[in-house]
């Protein structure tokens, strides 16, 4: 009785931890079935994009709930997002390679900022960056809407537009963010929030942000 209560009391504290991974495995299976299947996949693409968004919600909130939301458990968070979005973008590029090349300037510009955020947190922390602010929340949210537009209905317009606006802003915001805090931390919610870091007062996390 008592190893069966252990099991399940691991089982429970591991569940943040199996969602993380399971968005992460779902990484190399979106850009198998856009290289592989091509545009017959693009529903099953949409659908695993869900899940992996559902998978990124839960984790944060049964983390939370079980009281093991640890720097260790968000900077894997933070780190398995990144690749679990860059192959739905790969994925997408693969399937609409037209619109990534007129878009190319932006998204590359995205990437550079992107790649910059590390530079700079790696340099100054020697950590990588775990931020997770409000504007990059938001630019996921539209992530989502963009590559739901394009996989489900090839549409970009408007979507994909405010995808590329809201990821450079949030990427210049990061950068900022990196550049205020006297020493790393975890889950800033905007600049101002750095900025007060900076001064030494304490700020009140949004427990909602950290999803």
């Amino acid at each position: 009785m008592k190893i069966n209560t252990l099991v399940v009391i691991n089982l429970k504290m591991n569940i943040p931890v199996l969602l993380i991974l399971f968005r992460l495995i779902l990484a190399p299976i979106l850009l198998a079935l856009a290289y592989f299947v091509g545009e017959s996949a693009k529903m099953a693409i949409v659908v695993l994009m869900y899940l992996g968004l559902i998978s990124d919600v839960l984790d944060g909130i049964i983390a939370r709930k079980q009281h093991i939301s640890t720097v260790k458990l968000r900077r894997m968070d933070s780190q398995v997002d990144m690749v679990f979005w860059l192959s739905v973008g790969f994925a997408t590029w693969i399937l609409f390679p037209k619109l990534i090349a007129e878009n190319a300037i932006y998204i590359w510009m995205i990437i550079g900022m992107e790649i910059t955020c590390y530079f700079i947190s790696l340099v100054k922390f020697n950590k990588p960056p775990c931020v997770h602010a409000v504007l990059s929340k938001l630019w996921s949210i539209s992530l989502v809407v963009a590559f739901t537009a394009l996989l489900a209905f090839s549409h970009a317009g408007i979507p994909f537009v405010i995808a590329l606006v809201l990821g450079l802003i949030s990427q210049f915001e990061v950068i900022v963010i990196l550049l205020f805090l006297p020493k790393w931390t975890h889950d800033i919610p905007s600049v101002y929030h750095a900025y007060l870091i900076r001064k030494g007062y304490k700020i009140k996390r949004n427990i909602y942000l950290n999803g």
